[in-house]
């Protein structure tokens, strides 16, 4: 072998070697920043569907929230990923687009109670199985009409109990429940002291403070690192999140990093509301806007 080729053959190792290094380092870079942009299944009008990955692709987002179904009457959720063909699809298919299941979702308890119906522990316990089968290691849990505890609060030693025994379930699984509620954060924080549970935190969500007339950078820091799993980062359907101005974006992130917080943060809605079909479009721009910030 000629002293030419063999040069040509080490450069071109050498060039590869460091292409590869390039592309850990940026990883690693993007990996340490600690936020990563996700969004709805449902919201972008796939639920608990396969095509729901290459949408989220499509759409440049980090990941996708996965719902669980409809509830409805049942006595748990419409889950096709209870079925072990589809849920292998589902991973694979996550894996094939380098995409990440951030969390599941329980939306199907929005227009249920969570309090009052008498199979919602169990409806949990089988969010909590699929997510063991899955390595999802957060569930979003919405409490329902009935869990509103401003309108009814007579029903907060239900919630409670409940919340305790879901928080049980979930320790042990090693997974982490996320609950959405209509009370300011001084009074979350004293919800998850009732409950005494490190596995149920909450799931904040921009719109609650903003339409209830809340502080929102306030809120997030009563709140603190430690209580907050995730973040539905978006407002009610009307204009995109850059334009959006009841939201200071760069503010959220300082108040996020001055807190130590990382970690997902899921597009749920701030839809134009002129557009609000266009999928492709509506998350589209979000996401964009969110990374331009966050990463």
């Amino acid at each position: 072998m000629t002293q030419k080729r063999l040069f040509t053959i080490g450069l071109l190792a050498s060039l590869l070697a460091g292409c590869a290094t390039t592309s850990k380092q940026k990883q690693t870079k993007n990996d340490e920043k600690g936020y990563k942009i996700a969004v709805v299944d449902l919201m972008i009008l796939k639920r608990q569907k396969l095509g729901a990955f290459q949408l989220t692709k499509d759409i440049g987002a980090d990941g996708v929230e996965v719902d669980m179904g409809g509830l409805g009457q049942r006595e748990t959720f419409d889950n096709q990923l209870a079925i072990d063909s589809v849920r292998q699809q589902f991973l694979t298919k996550a894996r094939e687009l380098n995409l990440e299941i951030p969390s599941l979702g329980m939306t199907g308890f929005y227009a249920q109670s969570f309090p009052e119906r008498p199979t919602a522990v169990r409806a949990v316990q089988d969010c909590i199985n699929t997510m063991k089968q899955m390595n999802v290691k957060v569930a979003f849990l919405p409490l329902g009409v009935k869990g509103d505890l401003i309108k009814y609060p007579e029903l907060r030693p239900a919630v409670v109990a409940r919340l305790k025994e879901v928080g049980k379930i979930a320790k042990e699984a090693g997974v982490i429940v996320g609950i959405e509620t209509a009370l300011n954060a001084a009074e979350e924080v004293k919800l998850l002291k009732d409950i005494g549970s490190p596995a149920i935190r909450i799931y904040f969500n921009f719109s609650n403070p903003l339409q209830a007339g809340r502080d929102l950078y306030n809120e997030l820091a009563i709140l603190g690192r430690d209580r907050i799993c995730q973040i539905h980062c978006t407002n009610k359907d009307s204009v995109w999140l850059q334009n959006d101005p009841q939201i200071d974006m760069k503010r959220v992130k300082q108040t996020l990093d001055n807190m130590g917080w990382k970690g997902w943060l899921v597009i749920e809605r701030s839809r134009d509301a002129k557009d609000p079909r266009n999928v492709k479009k509506n998350f589209g721009a979000n996401t964009a806007y969110m990374k331009s910030i966050f990463q």
